[in-house]
C-alpha cells in the first residue's frame, strides 16, 4: 500500500512539472510572465481568519479577563480537536484503499481550525491591550479629576489644533500628542511606575517675538516649544487628569503651558534623524506659495502642521483627505521608481533605477525593504504608518506579479498581522477605509477597467477611472458615517490630482533626502514639487467651492446601508446605461449641472438669488457675511463670517466675481475667519477694517491673508464716503478721533449707512448699547432716521439701545445668527421690540440666506 501511494505522488509531481513547463513555454520564455490560466480561482482561505480576528479584537478590547481567557482556551481546544480529527482521517484514508477522494477533502477543517486559532490570538492580544487602559493609578485619578506630576514618553508627533470658530473668538489653541505615562508621583510622595497610554493636551498661547502689540504687524509669532518635541522624548509635567472621550487611551492629561517643557530623556537617535529630515523638508518649502508650503510636507511624510483649517475642510469636502495622510500610495510610488513599471518587475526587460544601475532582482528586493523601513521611521512608526506600509506593499506586490487574485490572501495576511499587532485598529475608521480601498483596487478596479477598455476608453484613463470609482464605491458609506455628507465631486477630483501626486511625492522625497546636506538643491527640488502640490490644492478648493459639491446624508450606519444600496442600484443601472452612449452623455450633463449649478440656471430653477437683488445676507452660521450689489457680478462684501467654505459658496451662488471693497467691521473670528473664502478666485480691490486692532491674532490673520494676495488694507473712520456704480455709503462709526477708546472690539465695529438707488440700509456690525448711544449723539445721528433695512447689531442679541432702534424705525430688520447657537441669538425681546415698531423681522437661523429687492412700496425680501 505504501509503495502504491508513493507511485501516485511521483506521477502527480511529474504532471506538475509538465504543466509548469507548458505554461512557461506559452509565456514566451519571459521570467515571471503569467499565463491567463495560471492563477485559477481566487484563494479566499485566509479571508475568514482575518475577518474573525478583526471582529474578535473589536469585541474583546472591553471584555473582562475571564471572557478573554475563556474565549482563547475554548478556541484552542476546539482547534486541537479539529486538527486531531483531521490527522486521524488522513491516516485512515492512507490505510484504506480508495478512501482518499481528493486533495482538498480536509481543507474545511484546516480553515476552521485556523479561524479558531486566530480568534484565540486576537482575544489574547486585545485583552492585553485593553488591560493597558486599566493598569496603574491613572484611571482612578481621572475619575476624581486629580492633578498629578507625571513622567510621560511621547509616542507621536505633536500637532497644533485650533477648533472651528463657534463664536466671536476662536477656541484656545492646543498642542496634542499621544504618550505613555511611565511614572506618576502621588500626593503621599510615593512614585508609581506604570505604562499607561494617554492623550496629552497642552493649552498654549501664541507668543510674540516682539515685546509690544504695536509691532505685531512686522513681528512674527514664536511657536510653542512643545511643537519641537520628538517621539520617544520623555517629559515631566504637572497636569490635570480627566476621563477620556475615546476608548484607546486611559486618560487625558491637561497640561498648563510652561515656558519650556521639562525634558527628562532625550529622543532616540533614529527619531532625531527622522526629525532632522522632516525639519529639513519644512525649511526647503519655506519659500513656496502658501498652499504648496502647507501641502508638500503632508504629501510626503504626513506632516500636516501647516495645513489651514480652510484647506483641510476643502480636502474633506472633495474626499481628498487621504492625500494629506501617509498612505500606501506614497510607498508604492517610491518603490515603483526603484523597480520600474510594476508589470515588468520580474521580467528580463524590467525597468527602473535598479536595473539601470546593474542591481540584481534579489538586491533590489533588499533595497525595497530598506526603503520601506526608512519610510516607516521618517513617517513615524505609529499604527497608521504601519498600516500604510503594509497596504502599500500589498498593492505593489499585486502589480509586480501581475496576479491580482493571489493578492487577496496577501491583503488578508496584512489585515491579520496588523490587527494582532494593534487591536485598536479593529475600531479605527481609517483602517477600515484603507482595507476597503485596497480591496477595491484588487477586485473591482481590474474588472471595471477591462469593461471600460472594451468600450474603447483609453487604457490609462480606464485604469484611473476604474480605480477612483471602485475606491469611492466601497468607501463612500463609511465616509458618510463620519461626515454625514456624500461628495459628488470625489471621483473627478481624485482623477484630476492623480497625475500630480506621483511627481510631488518623488520630488518631495528627493528634497527630504537632500535637505540635511545640500539645502539649495533641496529648495530647488521643493520648488519643482510645489507646482503639482499647488495643483492638488487648487483642485480641492475648486471642487469644495462648487455649490453642488456634496449632498447631506444621514451620518449613521443606517445611512451607510442606504448609501450602499443606492450605490449597488446605481451600478446595476450604469451597466445598462453603458450600452446607450447618448443616455450616458445626458446623465453626465445633468450631473455636471447639478454640481456646478450655474447662477442663471439656478435662478430659473430655484428662484435664488432673486432678480434685481440689492442686499444679501449669507447663511454662514453664527457670524456675519453680507453683500451689497454694485453691478453685474460686482458686490461690496461686509464681513466674511466664520467659515471660508460657506461664504465662498454664498458668493458663487450670488454670482460675485469682482469685489471693489471688503469691509471687516471688527476682528472677531465670526466676522473675519472666512476671509480666505471671500478672496478665493475673485478680483478684490481693497480691505477696510476698524482702527481698533483687537483681538491681535485675528488682526494679524487678516493682514497675512491680504498680504499673501497683494490686497491693501485701510482703516475706516466716521465721515468717509464712497461710491461704486449705483451704490454709495457713508461710514458713521467709529469716530476718527484717536483719543476715543472703545470698551472692546464690538463697540469698535464699522457701521455703514448705505444707499442703493432709493433704498436706505443701516449696517451696525456688533455695536453694543454704549456705542449705539454714542452713535446717536454723533454728527451722523440725525441721518439715521427712517431706514428701509436694518442689519440688527450683534446677531440680534438682547443688548440693544431702544433709542437707536426708535430712531432707525426700519421697515425690514435682518438678523444673522446660527441655528441652535448657544448664545440665545436672536433674543426674543429684541425681535418683539422690532416687530412692535412695525418692522418685518427675519433671521438666517430660521429663514436661511436672505436677499432684499425693490424699493419704496415694492420693497421685498426672499430666502433661499
Amino acid at each position: 500500500m505504501r509503495e502504491e501511494g508513493e507511485g501516485y505522488d511521483d506521477r502527480r509531481d511529474e504532471g506538475r512539472r509538465v504543466t509548469r513547463a507548458a505554461v512557461h513555454a506559452a509565456s514566451g520564455g519571459r521570467l515571471g510572465a503569467a499565463h491567463p490560466r495560471q492563477e485559477g480561482p481566487t484563494d479566499l482561505r485566509l479571508v475568514p481568519p482575518a475577518l474573525a480576528a478583526w471582529a474578535t479584537s473589536a469585541v474583546m478590547l472591553d471584555a473582562a479577563p475571564a471572557w478573554v481567557t475563556g474565549t482563547a482556551v475554548g478556541c484552542l481546544v476546539l482547534a486541537g480537536v479539529l486538527m486531531t480529527l483531521r490527522v486521524g482521517r488522513v491516516g485512515w484514508a492512507r490505510r484504506v484503499p480508495g478512501a482518499m477522494t481528493g486533495g482538498r477533502s480536509g481543507w474545511p477543517a484546516v480553515t476552521a481550525a485556523a479561524v479558531l486559532v486566530c480568534v484565540a490570538a486576537a482575544a489574547v492580544s486585545a485583552g492585553l491591550h485593553g488591560a493597558d487602559l486599566r493598569r496603574g493609578p491613572l484611571p482612578g485619578l481621572a475619575e476624581r479629576y486629580a492633578t498629578v506630576i507625571a513622567e510621560a514618553e511621547i509616542t507621536s508627533d505633536p500637532r497644533l489644533v485650533r477648533p472651528r470658530v463657534r463664536g466671536p473668538a476662536p477656541a484656545p489653541t492646543a498642542v496634542l500628542f499621544e504618550a505613555d505615562v511611565r511614572r506618576v508621583e502621588m500626593r503621599d510622595g510615593a512614585t508609581v511606575v506604570t505604562r499607561t497610554p494617554v492623550l496629552m493636551v497642552v493649552d498654549v498661547e501664541r507668543r510674540r517675538s516682539s515685546s509690544s502689540a504695536s509691532s505685531a504687524s512686522s513681528a512674527g509669532d514664536r511657536p510653542s516649544p512643545w511643537l519641537a518635541l520628538l517621539p520617544s522624548t520623555r517629559v515631566r509635567v504637572t497636569a490635570r487628569v480627566v476621563p477620556p472621550a475615546d476608548g484607546d487611551i486611559a486618560a487625558v492629561l491637561r497640561v498648563r503651558d510652561p515656558e519650556v517643557p521639562e525634558v527628562v530623556v532625550e529622543p532616540s537617535s533614529a527619531q532625531r534623524l527622522a526629525g532632522r529630515l522632516r525639519a529639513g523638508l519644512r525649511e526647503a518649502t519655506d519659500g513656496l506659495a502658501p498652499d504648496a508650503r502647507a501641502l508638500l510636507p503632508g504629501l510626503v511624510v504626513g506632516d500636516t502642521a501647516r495645513i489651514t483649517p480652510e484647506l483641510d475642510e476643502a480636502f474633506k469636502e472633495t474626499d481628498l483627505a487621504h492625500t494629506l495622510a501617509v498612505s500606501g500610495s506614497n510607498l508604492t510610488i517610491i518603490l515603483v521608481l526603484l523597480v520600474g513599471p510594476p508589470g515588468l518587475a520580474q521580467r528580463v526587460e524590467r525597468r527602473g533605477l535598479a536595473p539601470r544601475l546593474g542591481i540584481s532582482l534579489r538586491t533590489t528586493a533588499l533595497l525595497g525593504g530598506a526603503l520601506t523601513l526608512g519610510f516607516v521611521i521618517v513617517c513615524r512608526p505609529d499604527p497608521s504608518v504601519l498600516r500604510a506600509a503594509a497596504c502599500g506593499a500589498v498593492a505593489l506586490l499585486a502589480l509586480a506579479t501581475g496576479r491580482r487574485r493571489s493578492l487577496i490572501p496577501a491583503l488578508a495576511t496584512a489585515v491579520l498581522l496588523l490587527v494582532l499587532y494593534d487591536p485598536w485598529l479593529s475600531r479605527s475608521y481609517g483602517f477600515l477605509l484603507s482595507v476597503l480601498a485596497t480591496g477595491a483596487l484588487l477586485t473591482l478596479a481590474p474588472r471595471w477597467s477591462a469593461a471600460l477598455r472594451a468600450r474603447r476608453v483609453p487604457p490609462r484613463l480606464a485604469e484611473a477611472l476604474a480605480a477612483a470609482a471602485a475606491a469611492q464605491a466601497l468607501c463612500a458609506p463609511v465616509v458618510a458615517v463620519l461626515s454625514a455628507r456624500v461628495s459628488l465631486v470625489a471621483v473627478p477630483c481624485n482623477l484630476l490630482v492623480e497625475f500630480a501626486i506621483a511627481p510631488a511625492t518623488v520630488l518631495g522625497f528627493a528634497a527630504l533626502a537632500t535637505a540635511p546636506w545640500a539645502m539649495p538643491v533641496a529648495k530647488a527640488l521643493a520648488w519643482c514639487a510645489g507646482w503639482p502640490a499647488g495643483w492638488i490644492a487648487d483642485v480641492a478648493r475648486t471642487g469644495a467651492a462648487l455649490p453642488g459639491a456634496g449632498v447631506d446624508w444621514p451620518g449613521s450606519w443606517t445611512g451607510a446601508a442606504l448609501l450602499a444600496l443606492a450605490t449597488v442600484t446605481l451600478l446595476l443601472a450604469g451597466r445598462r446605461l453603458l450600452r446607450h452612449p447618448w443616455w450616458c452623455g445626458a446623465c453626465g450633463v445633468l450631473l455636471l449641472l447639478a454640481v456646478v449649478q450655474p447662477p442663471p440656471l439656478t435662478r430659473v430653477v430655484t428662484g435664488w438669488p432673486p432678480p434685481g437683488w440689492r442686499f444679501a445676507m449669507c447663511d454662514v452660521g453664527q457670524g456675519d457675511a453680507t453683500v451689497l450689489a454694485a453691478g453685474a457680478g460686482t458686490g461690496v462684501v461686509v464681513d466674511a463670517g466664520p467659515d471660508p467654505v460657506l461664504v465662498d459658496r454664498c458668493l458663487r451662488t450670488l454670482g460675485i466675481t469682482r469685489i471693489p471693497l471688503v469691509v471687516l467691521t471688527h476682528f472677531h473670528a465670526d466676522h473675519v475667519a472666512g476671509l480666505p473664502g471671500v478672496l478665493r478666485g475673485r478680483q478684490v480691490g481693497a480691505i477696510e477694517t476698524t482702527a481698533y486692532q483687537e483681538p491681535v491674532d485675528q488682526a494679524e490673520f487678516v493682514r497675512r491673508e491680504a498680504a499673501a494676495r497683494g490686497v491693501s488694507v485701510t482703516r475706516a473712520a466716521a465721515g468717509e464716503e464712497r461710491r461704486t456704480g449705483g451704490l454709495s455709503w457713508r461710514v458713521v462709526w467709529p469716530p476718527a478721533d484717536p483719543t476715543v477708546v472703545p470698551e472692546g472690539p464690538n463697540d469698535a465695529s464699522v457701521a455703514l449707512l448705505v444707499r442703493s438707488a432709493g433704498l436706505r440700509l443701516l449696517l451696525l456690525g456688533d455695536l453694543e448699547p454704549p456705542a449705539q448711544r454714542a452713535l446717536l449723539r454723533s454728527p451722523a445721528g440725525p441721518l439715521l432716521g427712517g431706514v428701509d433695512v436694518l442689519k440688527v447689531a450683534h446677531h440680534g442679541s438682547a443688548y440693544q439701545d431702544p433709542g437707536l432702534l426708535s430712531r432707525a424705525a426700519p421697515r425690514l430688520a435682518l438678523i444673522s445668527a446660527g441655528a441652535d447657537n448657544t448664545y440665545g441669538h436672536p433674543a426674543p425681546g429684541t425681535v418683539a421690540a422690532l416687530r412692535a415698531m412695525g418692522a418685518v423681522v427675519l433671521s438666517t437661523d430660521r429663514d436661511g440666506a436672505l436677499a432684499v429687492t425693490g424699493e419704496g412700496a415694492e420693497l421685498g425680501v426672499a430666502g433661499d
